[in-house]
C-alpha cells in the first residue's frame, strides 16, 4: 500500500503549530516528518484513521511528493491519484459523490485528462463544492499530490447545527482550552458564550469538569447554543444563562474563565469597546479562583493588553494567529492566557 511513499499532511491555523505538535505527540504511531508554519507532515501511520480524532487540525490529506509529479507527469501516470482516491473513498464510498482538482492550469489538456479519468473510473461529478478535494501543487521545490481524507474539514464538528457568522473556529477553541490546564480544574465559565463552541470543546475533551457554565445577552445566540449543546450530548453538563456582563451576573467562582471577546462587526454600533473589556476584566478578577486561569481571544489585542497590564492579571502566554475568513479577508487575532498576580 505504501509503494508511493505516502505521507499524511495536517493543515492548521497559522500560530497553532505547537498545540498541534503537542496533540500529535500523544499518539505513538504518529511521527512527525516535517514542520511548516501552517502544516505538519507525518510518516504514514499504520492506523491512519486515528488522525480523524485530532482536535487541533483543520484538514488532513494523504499526500505523495516527488520532483516529477507535475500535471503532465500525473496525466501520464493517473494511477498515482487513483491510489490516493481509492484510500479515501474506501472508508465511506456512498458519501463521496463529487470531486474538485486544485491545480495551476486547471483548464489545460493535462488536467482535463485527469478530470476525465476520475469521472470515468470513480463515477464522480466535478463540482466547485466537492466531497473529494484533490490538489497538485508545488509548495516549495517539489511537487505534491494530495487528497483530503474527509469530505468535510475536521474543524466542522458534528455538533454544529448551523454556522453562525463570526463564530469561533473549533480548533482555536480547542487550543485555548488546552492551554488552561483544564485536566486539573473542576469549574469553567464561558462569558459571551455565543454558539457554545468553547463550552462544548471543554466538555467533550475534559470530562473531569464538574461545572460548565456560559452566559450571553442575545436570545438568538442562546437558542443556537442550546441546539449545539443538545447535539453534542452535553445537555446535562452545560448550563447557559441569558445575562449581560455589565450586570455582573453572580454565577459563583470558577477555576477557568474563557471568552471570545466581541470585536469588529460583533460590536453594537454605539458600544464602548474599552468599557466592555474593562468590565469583563474586573468581573474576571472577582470571579476567578486564586489559582485559576483566564483565557481570552480577540482581534483587539492592543486594547486588551493595555487593560490587562493595569489589572491584577499577569499575562502568562500569548499566541498570535493568522487565517483567512469566508470573505477572503485576513484576521490576525490573539490568544491571551492569564493568571492572577
Amino acid at each position: 500500500m505504501n509503494k508511493l511513499n505516502l505521507k499524511i499532511k495536517l493543515a492548521f491555523i497559522t500560530g497553532l503549530q505547537q498545540i498541534v505538535v503537542d496533540e500529535v505527540s500523544r499518539y505513538p504511531d504518529m511521527r512527525i516528518l516535517n514542520k511548516e508554519i501552517d502544516c505538519l507532515y507525518l510518516y504514514f501511520p499504520r492506523k491512519y484513521q486515528d488522525i480523524l480524532g485530532l482536535k487541533s487540525i483543520s484538514r488532513v490529506f494523504i499526500v505523495v511528493q516527488d520532483s516529477r509529479y507535475n500535471p503532465t507527469y500525473i496525466s501520464n501516470h493517473k494511477s498515482i491519484i487513483g491510489e490516493l482516491v481509492d484510500m479515501v473513498i474506501s472508508t465511506d464510498k456512498k458519501n463521496f459523490k463529487s470531486f474538485k482538482i486544485t491545480c495551476a492550469g486547471s483548464d489545460s489538456p493535462e488536467v482535463r485528462s485527469i478530470v476525465g479519468y476520475i469521472q470515468e473510473e470513480y463515477d464522480l461529478v466535478e463540482k466547485e463544492e466537492a466531497d473529494i478535494k484533490i490538489h497538485i501543487i508545488k509548495p516549495d521545490d517539489i511537487w505534491e499530490v494530495g487528497v483530503q481524507l474527509t469530505a468535510r474539514p475536521l474543524s466542522l464538528r458534528d455538533y454544529k447545527v448551523r454556522h453562525m457568522n463570526g463564530a469561533m473556529d473549533t480548533t482555536i477553541a480547542y487550543a485555548m482550552n488546552s492551554l488552561c490546564e483544564l485536566e486539573r480544574k473542576e469549574s469553567y465559565l464561558n462569558a459571551f458564550s455565543g454558539s457554545a463552541t468553547l463550552l462544548i470543546e471543554a466538555g467533550q475533551n475534559f470530562p473531569n469538569l464538574k461545572k460548565l457554565v456560559g452566559f450571553d445577552n442575545t436570545k438568538k445566540h442562546i437558542s443556537l447554543a442550546m441546539q449545539n449543546i443538545k447535539k453534542s450530548g452535553l445537555i446535562k453538563r452545560i448550563q447557559i444563562y441569558e445575562k449581560d456582563i455589565f450586570d455582573k451576573p453572580d454565577l459563583g467562582k470558577f477555576d477557568c474563565i474563557a471568552a471570545d471577546l466581541p470585536f469588529g462587526m460583533a460590536i453594537s454600533k454605539n458600544e464602548d469597546l474599552e468599557n466592555l473589556y474593562q468590565c469583563f476584566i474586573e468581573y474576571s478578577e472577582k470571579n476567578l479562583n486564586s489559582n485559576g486561569v483566564l483565557s481570552i481571544y480577540t482581534s483587539e489585542d492592543e486594547l486588551l493588553e493595555k487593560l490587562l497590564l493595569k489589572s491584577r492579571f499577569n499575562i502568562i502566554k500569548t499566541i498570535k494567529l493568522k487565517f483567512i475568513t469566508s470573505v477572503n479577508a485576513y484576521l490576525r487575532p490573539k490568544i491571551f492566557i492569564c493568571k492572577l498576580k
